[in-house]
C-alpha cells in the first residue's frame, strides 16, 4: 500500500484493566492510608494511547494488536474498544491465563503513582500475533519492553522479539514508535537498544532518555535538560529515528536528525485541577504522534503534547479527561505556559 494512502495508528502490546485508587497517602512498609476512591478503567500503552487518539479526534482510524484472557476483565477491554472505535479483529483471546490487570494507586498528598500489577496474558503476547498485512494505518505504537515475557525473550534470530515485531511492521510500510516502562534503568537498556535501528521515532521520559544512553539525566529527582539533549542525541545517533523527544513534568525537549534541537516548557495546570498524572506519558505521545501525523511542526505538535498530557491529569483514569485537541490546546492557553529556562 502505497505511504501517500495510509493514515491513522495501530497500537500493539499492553492493555491492561487499571483499578485506580486515590489514597492519602502512600505508606512505608507497615504502615498505613485512608482510601479515598477508586475507579476502574483500561490502562496500558496500546489502550492508553489508542483511546486517547479517539479522544483527540474521534475522526482518526484506530487499530490495536494485544492478547488478553477470556474472562470479564478481558470482555471489559474489548467493550472499550468496541464503544471507541478502534479496530479490534486483533485483540487475541487466550484460555490459558488471565488478562493482566493494575492497581494503580495514586497518593492525594504527592500525586505520585505507585502500580503493583499481575502480567497475566501479557506474556504469552508473541510476534506471531501481528499480523500487519491489512492494515491501513501509517504508524504503529507499540509497548511496553519489560512486562512481556515472551516478547521480551530472544524471537527466531532477533535479540526479542520487539525488535521481530518491529523490522515486520516496517516491511509492511508502517512507521514505527516505541513506548516504554520505567523498568531498572540496564534492563530497559538490554531490552530497547537493539530496537533502535528499527525506529522511525522514540518518546521516552527523562529517567529513560539517560537509560538508554548510560548517562544521568536526574540529580535527586531533578531534571538535568543539558543532559536530557545530550543523552537523546546519543540516541538517535545509535538508531534509524528521525526525531527523539523526551518529556518531564516541566518541559519537553525535540531533537531531529538534521541536528536540530526544539524545546517547549509545559502548560501550568492549576494544582487543585490535577487528580494523579497516572496516563500523563502516554497523553503526551498520544498528542505528540498526533501532530506528527497531520504534518505540523515539531514545536507545535510539542505544544499539543504537552496541552493533552496536562488535561489528562485532571482524572484519575489514563484518558477520562483528555479533550478533543482543540480544546486541550485552549485549555493550555487559558491556564498558561512555564517560562523557558
Amino acid at each position: 500500500m502505497g505511504k501517500t494512502q495510509r493514515r491513522g495508528f495501530i497500537t500493539g502490546g499492553t492493555w491492561c484493566v487499571d483499578n485506580n485508587r486515590m489514597v492519602t497517602h502512600w505508606p512505608g512498609e507497615d504502615g498505613h492510608a485512608q482510601f479515598l476512591r477508586e475507579e476502574r478503567h483500561g490502562g496500558g500503552s496500546g489502550c492508553n494511547f489508542a483511546l486517547g487518539i479517539k479522544r483527540l479526534d474521534s475522526s482518526m482510524p484506530v487499530e490495536t494488536i494485544t492478547i488478553m484472557g477470556d474472562d470479564e476483565g478481558g470482555r471489559f477491554l474489548r467493550s472499550l474498544a468496541a464503544d471507541a472505535g478502534i479496530g479490534h479483529a486483533q485483540m487475541h483471546v487466550t484460555s490459558e491465563v488471565g488478562t493482566q490487570w493494575t492497581d494503580a494507586f495514586v497518593s492525594q498528598e504527592t500525586g505520585r503513582r505507585t502500580h503493583i500489577f499481575s502480567r497475566g496474558a501479557s506474556d504469552v503476547l508473541t510476534p506471531d500475533h501481528f499480523d500487519f498485512s491489512s492494515t491501513t494505518a501509517r504508524y504503529l505504537h507499540l509497548g511496553l519492553p519489560g512486562v512481556h515475557k515472551l516478547m521480551d525473550a530472544p524471537w527466531q534470530g532477533d535479540a526479542n522479539g520487539w525488535v521481530s515485531v518491529l523490522k515486520k511492521a516496517r516491511a509492511a510500510g508502517l512507521k514505527t514508535n516505541l513506548e516504554l516502562a520505567s523498568i531498572d534503568p540496564q534492563e530497559l537498556a538490554e531490552l530497547v537498544r537493539p530496537c533502535l535501528p528499527h525506529l522511525d521515532m522514540i518518546i521516552v521520559n527523562d529517567g529513560e532518555i539517560g537509560a538508554l544512553a548510560g548517562l544521568q539525566t536526574l540529580f535527586d529527582g531533578v531534571t538535568d535538560v543539558e543532559a536530557c539533549k545530550r543523552a537523546a542525541r546519543q540516541v538517535l545517533e545509535n538508531g534509524a529515528m528521525e526525531i527523539v523527544v523526551v518529556h518531564c513534568p516541566v518541559i519537553a525537549i525535540a531533537v531531529t536528525r538534521d541536528g536540530k534541537v526544539f524545546s517547549k516548557p509545559s502548560t501550568q495546570i492549576p494544582r487543585e485541577l490535577v487528580a494523579g498524572a497516572n496516563g500523563a506519558g502516554d497523553a503526551f505521545a498520544a498528542g505528540m504522534l498526533y501532530g506528527v501525523h497531520e504534518g505540523w511542526s515539531v514545536d507545535d505538535a510539542l505544544a499539543l503534547a504537552h496541552a493533552s498530557a496536562a488535561a489528562s491529569l485532571r482524572s484519575l483514569s489514563t484518558t477520562g479527561a483528555v479533550e478533543p485537541w482543540r480544546k486541550c490546546l485552549a485549555l493550555a492557553n487559558e491556564w498558561g505556559w512555564r517560562k523557558a529556562g
